[in-house]
């Protein structure tokens, strides 16, 4: 079985965030995922995200890392 990450997007109440304009994409490797997200994150600040939480195979790796300016 091969890794695959994934962004879970979460509103301001904490509650999961799907549809246009958000990708629901999975990447091979942390490093893959990370890079994406340092590339774009200021477009999910501005689609309404508020934070985001990494998965690795649907286990949280990390978060909820919030989006804010702060």
């Amino acid at each position: 079985m091969s890794d695959a990450y994934t962004w879970i997007y979460l509103d301001a109440d904490g509650a999961p965030m799907s549809g246009e304009p958000l990708v629901d994409s999975t990447f091979p490797t942390q490093a893959d995922a990370e890079a994406w997200f340092a590339e774009g994150w200021q477009e999910l600040a501005d689609a309404g995200v508020a934070a985001v939480t990494l998965q690795r195979n649907g286990i949280d790796v990390y978060g909820p890392m919030s989006l804010e300016a702060g």
